[in-house]
């Protein structure tokens, strides 16, 4: 089983907690009163590869930038949801995205930027087109779903999340087995050359 920490990032009523439980439980529950982190644990395959699972969902609160940060390094990945009829959601995607890259201090760390409620095309304030052009710019990956319309979207969403960490060579985990595969492969050439 291979860990993987995946940490929800986004501004109030996003949706944040409603996508975790969607794709933990394949239900949808629309009102949540989220007032304290909630770690959501589960296992499931990608890939052939079988994933241990923890999901980090912190609430919206004034001055919890501490948290945030040890949240953050905590991460292997990210989700940064905002909410296509909230354009303050969207414009504070960027604050969030720098605040990783300062606290991983690296710019390619392993991020999907999600658009949800899709569904409500009429209150749209938000356009696809802005949200696939601020991935860009991220460097994330993109999608646009709905929450209450599609448990196969939000799965998509954290499976990409997912493959784009096994993608990374991360520390507590890949380069320890290269070292291992490192010290065995000079072991074996010396013994090689021993033996002629």
């Amino acid at each position: 089983m291979v860990p993987v920490k995946l940490l929800i990032l986004g501004a109030q009523n996003t949706g944040k907690t409603a996508l975790c439980v969607r794709f933990i439980t394949k239900r949808f529950i629309g009102e949540y009163d989220h007032k304290k982190e909630v770690t959501y644990r589960c296992s499931r395959t990608v890939d052939q590869e079988t994933v241990d699972l923890e999901i980090l969902d912190l609430p919206c609160k004034v001055g919890f930038k501490f948290s945030l940060e040890s949240s953050i390094r905590w991460a292997d990945g990210f989700l940064l949801l905002y909410s296509i009829t909230q354009r303050s959601s969207f414009l504070e995607i960027p604050r969030l995205k720098t605040l990783i890259d300062q606290t991983k201090q690296s710019l390619v760390f392993p991020t999907v930027l999600v658009a949800n409620k899709a569904d409500l095309e009429v209150g749209r304030k938000v356009t696809t087109e802005e949200g696939q052009r601020l991935a860009k710019d991220l460097g994330c990956g993109f999608r646009e779903l709905s929450v209450a319309e599609a448990v196969l979207s939000v799965e998509a969403a954290i499976f990409q999340l997912i493959r784009s960490v096994f993608q990374r060579p991360l520390p507590d985990r890949r380069s320890y087995m290269l070292t291992v595969r490192h010290a065995l492969t000079r072991k074996l050439t010396r013994s090689k050359t021993m033996q002629w």
